[in-house]
């Protein structure tokens, strides 16, 4: 199912699909998402024809099928812990 649309919302992401269905998830799922700035957020662009949804700034990619499947994030919580805390490194050395 291609997304067509999609809708992050300070605790949802929500996307639209090309079958008429509205999948919703809680942002908590995908803790980048979930740590990222509204403008970290809105810097996505849809990947293979719809199928997925890629964040640039957030390394960060979602596919329309975990979606529908009701999958979380895999990565796990030593990997989401690095970033973070390169993340709160570099947002320290901007100030």
């Amino acid at each position: 199912m291609a997304i067509q649309q999609l809708t992050i919302t300070d605790d949802t992401l929500s996307v639209d699909l090309s079958d008429g269905r509205t999948i919703s998830v809680p942002l908590a799922w995908y803790p980048r998402l979930l740590h990222a700035s509204i403008e970290e957020r809105n810097d996505y662009r849809l990947i293979a024809g719809g199928s997925g949804i890629h964040w640039n700034q957030l390394d960060e990619d979602i596919s329309s099928k975990n979606l529908i499947l009701g999958q979380p994030s895999g990565e796990s919580q030593k990997s989401f812990q690095r970033w973070l805390n390169h993340r709160q490194n570099n947002d320290d050395d901007t100030e």
